[in-house]
């Protein structure tokens, strides 16, 4: 069994952070943690090479809301989600803590370039922001599926891939054309603003809704009733446009 040594430390971590949690009644942590285990255990026996896959899981298990947990579990294992394009796996739109591996084609040189800028013209989106979104979501591998099975390049949940007439998430025209449309469905409920309507992109527009966000300004100002998650996947977001603005 092919583990790396970081998948296998974080293991050992998870397990003794269970056990601690269970004797605290009040604790959720050991339960969440426990699943986590089992979840990357089970990926990693049906397929002992699959570490990046593993790396995936451990993010989108869901016991990384606390940020303490997140920063020891995720910092040293970042490095690790190489190689095969099972690592190179995206993370969930409901998790937006990111293993991005390097892009498959990054930057202006990008493969997907044309289907890039054929739809960001038609629904009226920066092109650098939809490759953003991209780079945040799956690294540009069009074959990411994240454990929550959001899907593709743009980590489109089945249920919103219908609603936006894609029949085959990981058919990167389709993806990019559906994501895009989301996008600006998104930008015009907030009027342009790009922090509110990437907040809704990874945790929902009813959340959002809920947490009286509707402008930039707001979302400075109430980003703390979002998951932490979502603060971090808009910061990011927004840092790696920067990157790809002519």
């Amino acid at each position: 069994m092919n583990i790396d040594p970081r998948v296998l430390k974080t293991l050992l971590q998870l397990q003794m952070s269970s056990n601690l949690g269970s004797a605290d009644s009040n604790a959720s942590g050991g339960t969440d943690n426990a699943s986590m285990f089992n979840a990357v255990l089970q990926q990693l026996m049906s397929d002992p090479d699959s570490n990046g896959a593993a790396l995936s899981a451990l993010s989108n298990a869901g016991a990384l809301n606390n940020d303490s947990t997140s920063a020891m579990f995720l910092q040293p294992l970042v490095a690790a989600s190489y190689g095969s394009s099972a690592a190179q796996q995206g993370i969930s739109q409901a998790s937006g803590t990111e293993l991005s591996s390097a892009p498959v084609s990054g930057g202006s040189n990008s493969s997907y370039d044309e289907l890039i800028n054929q739809a960001g013209s038609k629904y009226g989106v920066s092109p650098s922001l939809i490759k953003a979104v991209i780079d945040t979501e799956s690294s540009f591998n069009a074959n990411a599926e994240s454990g929550a099975g959001a899907k593709g390049l743009m980590q489109l949940m089945d249920g919103t891939a219908r609603g936006l007439g894609v029949t085959d998430s990981f058919d990167p025209q389709q993806n990019i054309e559906g994501g895009t449309k989301f996008l600006a469905y998104l930008l015009d409920k907030y009027g342009g603003n790009e922090k509110a309507a990437l907040a809704a992109y990874n945790a929902g527009p009813g959340r959002v809704d809920r947490a009286g966000i509707k402008t930039n300004e707001d979302f400075t100002a109430l980003m703390g009733n979002l998951p932490k998650e979502t603060q971090k996947y808009v910061g990011k977001v927004l840092g790696a446009m920067g990157e790809y603005t002519a």
